[in-house]
């Protein structure tokens, strides 16, 4: 029997809680060793303890260096900062990991099969902006400055170029603009082909293409590529893009990985127009899931998890109003943890 492994549990708002149950369902049905520890942040945050990130929910994940997330409510244009971004920063999870795997056969796109890993902490995302003021219109003029480090490009990479060697990747696709930004983007393209000549030479191919291409190849031909790794905002721009051609991002899961500590999430919206209409697709978080039973060494209880929604989705055609299908959150559920069962016979 597996050791109890801490974990810090945030259900999050508006379909969090309804698909967090949904997961909490099936790992129990694996027998997963998590011991969780709930706590909150987001819309639900504020209205428990007046945080989007309250003190007790920082203060549990730096004891358990492992978290689950659902979606959290952001603000447009104003009010509280993300979350999110807060986490990323606080715990300084450097690379951001969104598998897109096809689930559902007959779309648009068969067999794909991609990874992008995204910078993190640096680039544009570092919110280092402000406003100049001419006249009387305050905010006559916008400013935003982005920073890339040596460092920071160097630890992403590093990441990436393991994790394909980990995973029987064959090749690596740098992203970047270094055309046009040949400072901030040429850093992290310099940093890739000497850590490649370094260290990974042979071990695996290593390419190279500019954002603005590798979008459009993404949508011609997204099977030339394998795993890519690309800076914040491309990251950013290139994980959605890639979620589209599996189905968007209900289907998509993502991990935020540092030093420190580790969370898993689901990277689509709180959805707060469906909320307890219990119609919500929880397979994002439930991949995010699997991502983190993989972290934890628990590779065989990910797989059968993984192979169990595979076949909910496509033996017993149970599918969310999402996906084509009638099958409320609970339905699904009960069908994910029928075939669970069946898989640990």
């Amino acid at each position: 029997m597996s050791a109890p492994i801490p974990a810090t549990l945030i259900a999050g708002d508006g379909i969090g809680p309804e698909i967090v149950d949904a997961v909490l369902e099936a790992l129990q049905a694996l027998g997963a060793p998590f011991l969780w520890d709930r706590q909150v942040a987001g819309l639900e945050g504020i209205r428990r303890a007046g945080d989007p990130l309250p003190p007790a929910t920082l203060e549990s994940i730096r004891r358990t260096r492992l978290a689950l997330k659902g979606p959290l409510e952001t603000p447009s244009g104003g009010g509280y900062r993300s979350s999110n971004v807060r986490l990323r920063e606080e715990f300084k999870l450097y690379a951001n990991l969104r598998p897109a795997r096809t689930l559902i056969p007959g779309g648009r796109f068969e067999n794909i099969d991609l990874i992008v890993v995204r910078e993190n902490l640096e680039g544009l995302y570092i919110g280092h902006e402000h406003y100049i003021a001419i006249g009387d219109d305050p905010h006559a003029v916008a400013m935003a400055t982005g920073v890339n480090t040596r460092q920071g490009s160097r630890r992403v990479l590093e990441y990436a170029f393991e994790y394909a060697l980990a995973h029987g990747r064959k090749k690596v696709t740098l992203v970047h603009k270094a055309n046009i930004m040949k400072a901030l983007t040429g850093i992290f393209l310099e940093t890739g082909l000497a850590l490649y000549a370094e260290r990974y030479q042979g071990r695996f191919v290593l390419d190279s293409v500019i954002i603005d291409a590798c979008a459009m190849k993404l949508v011609q031909n997204p099977w030339q590529f394998d795993v890519l790794v690309t800076t914040n905002l491309f990251g950013d721009i290139l994980s959605d893009l890639v979620a589209g051609l599996v189905g968007g991002l209900g289907m998509t899961p993502g991990a935020n990985i540092g030093t420190d500590a580790a969370i898993f999430e689901a990277v689509h919206g709180s959805a707060p127009d469906i909320a307890g209409q219990g119609i919500a697709n929880p397979i994002a978080l439930l991949l995010a899931a699997a991502l983190m039973l993989d972290h934890r060494s628990e590779s065989q209880r990910a797989q059968r998890l993984r192979a169990a929604i595979d076949a909910t989705l496509n033996v017993d055609q149970v599918r969310t109003r999402d996906l084509g299908g009638s099958a409320s959150t609970a339905d699904f559920t009960r069908a994910l943890v029928k075939r669970i069962a069946q898989t640990g016979r």
